[in-house]
Formats: C-alpha cells, sequence, structure tokens
C-alpha cells in the first residue's frame, strides 16, 4: 500500500500531469458515499454527537488520527459501509456531496453521473427526502459555482432482496427529475444481475431509467456470467454500460459481444489493486484497449482506495500500460460518449478537449 501512495504521489508530480490534468473529463464511476473522506466522517460524528467505533472491534475512536490509521486496515466493504452512520442531515450530505464537487472541479471534471445507495441509509431510518434535498442542493451550487454539472445512478445493493430493490426503485421514481439511470452494486459473488430481472424490466417498461451493472470487483469464477447478463439480458435488451468488466480480456467471445453492442466500461484500477496485482490488472486494461473495447477512467471510492481519485487513476494507466496522449484523449471522449448527458453538452464538452489537445499539440 505504501508503494502504491509512493507512485501516486510520484505521478501527481511527473510531466504527465498537466496535460491530464487539463482536459476536460466526464466521470461516471464514482459512489458518493466512497468519498467519505476521514475529515468528513470525524466531522460529521462530532456534529451529530456521534461516537466512531471500530466496526470490528468496537473500540472507540480518540482522534483523527486514530481514525485514519485504522481505516486502511479494514475490508473495503466494513470501511464503506462503516461510513454510513454519520450521515443523518441535509446537511450532511450536501457537504458530502460538494466536497467531491470541489475535488472534481479541480480535476477539469465537467460532468459526473453519481452512483448512490439508497438502501444503505433507509436502513438507518433516514428519509429519501433527507438524502436527496442534500444532493440536489449540491447539484445545483456546482452547476452554477463551480460549472460541473451532475446527475444520479440510484444503485440497487445486490446483497439484499429483490422486493427491497423494488420498492426502493418505486421510491426514487419521485426523484426521475436527478435521477438518470439505475445500477447494481456491493457484494457480487454468486449474486448476479439477474435476480433483479423485474426491476430491470420495470424500469425498461417505465421508459426513462438507464441501466447499468457492476460486474467484475472482487467476483470469483462466476464473474464471466454476470458480464454476460449484463450484456444481454437485464431488461430484456442487456444494460446500456458495464461497470468494472476487465475480466472480459480473459473471453474473446465477451470481448465481441461488448464490441457488438457497442457497450462502453467504466474501469478503475486503483481498485482492483485491492485483489489484483498490478501486471494482472494492467495487462487486461491493455488487452482491452488493443481489442478495442471502449472503456473510460473512473475513481470508484477514492476515500478507501489510497485517495485516489480520477486523475491518479488516469495517471497510473497512463504510466502502467504505456498510453500516449493521443491514447488519454480517446479515453476521455470515450467518457462522453458513454454518457448518459444530453447532446449539447456532449458537443460542447468534445469540443472543449479539442481545443485542449490542439493548444498542447501545438506548443509541443
Amino acid at each position: 500500500m505504501a508503494e502504491r501512495r509512493a507512485l501516486r504521489d510520484e505521478l501527481l508530480a511527473g510531466e504527465d500531469y498537466p496535460f491530464i490534468q487539463a482536459l476536460p473529463k466526464v466521470e461516471l464511476h464514482l459512489h458518493i458515499e466512497g468519498t467519505l473522506v476521514p475529515e468528513l466522517r470525524w466531522k460529521f460524528a462530532q456534529r451529530n454527537k456521534l461516537q466512531l467505533k471500530s466496526p470490528r472491534t468496537g473500540q472507540t475512536y480518540e482522534s483523527i488520527e486514530h481514525l485514519k490509521s485504522e481505516v486502511d486496515t479494514f475490508t473495503f466493504f466494513e470501511a464503506y459501509y462503516d461510513g454510513f452512520k454519520v450521515l443523518l442531515t441535509t446537511e450532511d450530505y450536501f457537504e458530502l456531496a460538494m466536497n467531491y464537487f470541489e475535488r472534481a472541479a479541480a480535476m477539469n471534471v465537467r460532468y459526473v453521473e453519481v452512483f448512490f445507495d439508497p438502501q444503505g441509509h433507509t436502513a438507518r431510518g433516514v428519509s429519501w427526502e433527507t438524502f436527496m434535498s442534500g444532493f440536489k442542493q449540491a447539484s445545483e451550487k456546482a452547476e452554477k459555482v463551480l460549472n460541473v454539472k451532475s446527475t444520479w445512478i440510484m444503485c440497487i445493493l445486490r446483497d439484499l432482496s429483490p422486493e427491497s430493490a423494488m420498492e426502493h426503485y418505486e421510491a426514487a421514481l419521485d426523484y426521475r427529475d436527478m435521477i438518470v439511470g439505475l445500477g447494481l452494486d456491493s457484494e457480487s459473488y454468486k449474486l448476479p444481475p439477474s435476480l433483479f430481472e423485474n426491476v430491470w424490466s420495470r424500469a425498461r417498461a417505465d421508459g426513462f431509467f438507464k441501466l447499468t451493472a457492476h460486474c467484475d470487483d472482487g467476483a470469483k469464477e462466476d464473474v464471466g456470467e454476470h458480464i454476460r447478463e449484463a450484456v444481454c439480458c437485464m431488461g430484456g435488451s442487456g444494460a446500456d454500460r458495464i461497470d468494472h468488466g476487465t475480466s472480459a480480456a480473459d473471453d474473446p467471445e465477451l470481448i465481441e459481444m461488448i464490441k457488438q453492442r457497442g457497450l462502453g466500461l467504466t474501469l478503475c484500477p486503483c481498485a482492483y489493486l485491492r485483489y489484483y496485482t498490478s501486471e494482472s490488472t494492467f495487462g487486461k486494461i491493455s488487452l482491452l484497449h488493443e481489442a478495442g473495447v471502449k472503456f473510460m477512467i473512473g475513481s470508484d471510492d477514492p476515500a478507501y482506495m489510497d485517495n485516489s481519485w480520477q486523475l491518479s487513476n488516469m495517471l497510473l494507466v497512463k504510466h502502467k500500460c504505456g498510453f500516449s496522449n493521443e491514447d488519454m484523449v480517446q479515453l476521455v471522449k470515450n467518457g462522453v460518449d458513454m454518457c448518459w448527458g444530453p447532446a449539447e453538452l456532449k458537443t460542447a464538452i468534445l469540443e472543449e478537449i479539442d481545443q485542449v489537445w490542439h493548444s498542447y499539440s501545438k506548443a509541443k
């Protein structure tokens, strides 16, 4: 872990940083709950008069330094879900989202489709109005003040019941002005997308939600089938996008299926380094690139992944895969093409990317 952080810091100070930072970007794989950095967790706990305790031992954290020293020792899901408990008020959700949007603006992110996990909040007695109001206020302020536009993707927790998924889908209908799509996340082993086919079919019938699903991250021998279901079956016609999906690199047939459907993958390399070797991770990403699979680079849950945000992930991919500047331009254009924003927004971002690339090429 220390080695990965040292490389991240080296790349952020390296010669590739100015160009990659300057490129206008979209972010398509970012869990808002995964941006809960220790400083915010501590702040919200103090404000809400909560004692932070270790999810394993029950020991109370006496300081933010104590909290920081412990977080990295937990599994991802232990750390991730333990963070939810400090999110109680509209103000908490607003500040969580604004903290991310400010970071996004600094990375020249122009548009974000933000994942959120409502089941993790309602289970604690937090109302939809509480968290959606906070998210909406942050989205509106970010667009006005930071020039960062956003929409939201409601994720289903696949380790909860299909009945819970449908209940939360129906609640989401009241927020269709904010929510652009449905996703599927959380623990994936032996929990394929088909378990929630009633929700996917309902969303297609209702005619406004896009569909995506996490396929790969930490999954085991059933990952290929998860990808296959996402490509072919979700909602009858398959998903509109796949989150992760690097294991498709192991199956030429899957690669062809993905290409034929024109699907894009949202890849988050710093997430994979928790489970896989660097050689395996970047070897698969390189293979997908060479095979002509469309993908973009996102950040996933940066607060729990070495504090590596989208820019760090992009720099790492460029370094480890040996991608050229032209390749990186194509990756950010892929993100624009894959996103579910309006056509005029896509056109504006693509024009801005071309302007940055032209200016950089001319300077060189």
